[in-house]
């Protein structure tokens, strides 16, 4: 076997994954926080289900889809850590303009430059955080880099709800987009970009040698043979096409969800925020570090679990999240001065459950490729995530409500709803059909015995 000098993890390595933690509870408050907003935006501008729809997803979804591949592309080239900063920046402008838009065209055309800002954050920093720990706490690391959308949707909601009803619409992305000017600063400053593959050696030195004999002299290949490449493997393949069906359900649910409670349970604008935000937050929350946790120990036995985990979790989230939609409006705690509806409970179960994929798939792929192309592959992954989550989950929910509303009233939220939370079911099961392939993968890459033990 051969030895290595690994880079130490000090404190400026804790520093810098908390940074580019905050940037990333930050991107997706800027992204998500519409959510608690539609209604207000709704009745302001007089829009249908529809035109919400692809203000909240198609909007953002395209420009934030086509442009991450690319971007992607110079984080395996450039310095990760300015491309973060500037781009943190750049989005953080973009959601104060939406603040400030009197027409819809107007906040239309800012949701779409908080998608171009958005594009160059996840793809870098998830290199980055792959780069700063040793590979055998990686799934950890990465499961709490991406707690950020789980503190967002509880900050997000719950906060924006009441900044919403107090202050309008407009004073939550004003006060949402603000801080992330401050951040982009910081992480300029203070994140230092770490040599790439330095906790990567390899593990089977035969075929390390081997592999070099036979291949070419190295060339920088174009960004479309990378991706055709890429797409070849059979185990990324069918994980992001999986993760594109869960990000689909996920994004639907997570802008629509407070809608529908206000909808059809009577909740207040910052009553629902603050319901689904701690339910929905924090279950998310418990359920992400503790996959990640749990990841790290059982790959260390089998390679497997890594795709097994997920659809665990996607198996267990499904009934939940139609128990949650389905529940009777009529039955509540009372907490206080607070109603609590008896269908938050499933709420706080899918959040917990529903967790375990985003992180655990990321995780995967950052196995299943070399250290010089993390970049590319984890932009590839959220491409599939946020074209069919971001930019075609809420707008198809829309158009869904807006095609059963004569049918079913206000109930017809509800139903759409149901009917795209349905998709998760696929994702089931091409994550099943992933994991032979994903270890096969890993022992032709010489890392299999990495993954089981290191």
């Amino acid at each position: 076997m051969n030895s290595f000098n690994a880079p130490s993890v000090t404190w400026r390595t804790h520093l810098s994954l908390a940074l580019l933690a905050l940037v990333y509870i930050f991107s997706v408050i800027d992204r998500q926080v519409i959510a608690i907003l539609m209604q207000p935006i709704k009745t302001e501008f007089g829009a249908t289900d529809t035109q919400m729809g692809l203000l909240s997803g198609l909007a953002f979804g395209l420009f934030y889809a086509a442009l991450g591949v690319p971007v992607g592309k110079l984080a395996d080239r450039y310095n990760r850590s300015l491309i973060v900063a500037v781009c943190c920046s750049l989005w953080s402008v973009a959601t104060l303009a939406c603040g400030l838009a009197s027409q819809f065209w107007q906040l239309f055309l800012a949701r779409m430059s908080v998608a171009i800002g958005e594009a160059g954050g996840m793809a870098p920093s998830i290199s980055l955080v792959s780069d700063l720990y040793p590979a055998r706490q990686r799934s950890m690391v990465i499961s709490l880099f991406m707690t950020g959308p789980h503190l967002a949707v509880v900050i997000g909601l719950a906060l924006g709800g009441w900044i919403a009803q107090e202050h309008g619409w407009r004073a939550t992305f004003i006060f949402f987009g603000a801080p992330g000017i401050v951040l982009g600063v910081l992480v300029w400053l203070l994140v230092k970009e770490p040599q790439r593959g330095a906790f990567d050696p390899p593990v089977d030195a035969d075929l390390a040698r081997a592999n070099a004999a036979n291949s070419a002299p190295e060339v920088q290949p174009s960004l479309w043979r990378q991706i055709r490449r890429l797409l070849g493997i059979c185990a990324f393949r069918r994980v992001s096409l999986a993760c594109a069906m869960a990000g689909l359900a996920g994004y639907a649910y997570g802008v629509w969800t407070p809608s529908f409670l206000v909808r059809t349970h009577g909740l207040s604008l910052a009553h629902a925020g603050l319901m689904f935000g701690l339910a929905s937050g924090f279950g998310a929350l418990a359920g992400g570090l503790s996959s990640g946790w749990l990841c790290d120990r059982l790959v260390a036995r089998d390679a497997r679990w890594q795709l097994a985990l997920p659809l665990i979790g996607v198996l267990v989230s499904i009934p939940c999240a139609i128990a949650f939609l389905l529940w009777p409006a009529s039955g509540f705690w009372q907490m206080g001065p607070l109603m609590v509806p008896h269908a938050m409970l499933f709420a706080s179960v899918f959040g917990f459950f529903a967790s375990w994929w985003p992180s655990l798939s990321y995780s995967a792929i950052s196995h299943m490729v070399s250290a010089a192309e993390r970049g590319v592959a984890a932009a590839l992954l959220n491409f599939f995530i946020t074209l069919f989550g971001i930019g075609f989950g809420p707008l198809i929910t829309g158009m869904l409500s807006d095609w059963l509303t004569p049918m079913l009233g206000v109930q017809a939220l509800r139903w759409s709803l149901v009917g795209v939370m349905l998709l998760m079911i696929p994702t089931a099961i091409l994550l099943g059909m992933a994991i032979k392939p994903y270890k096969d993968q890993l022992r032709q890459l010489g890392r299999l015995s990495t993954s089981a033990r290191s």
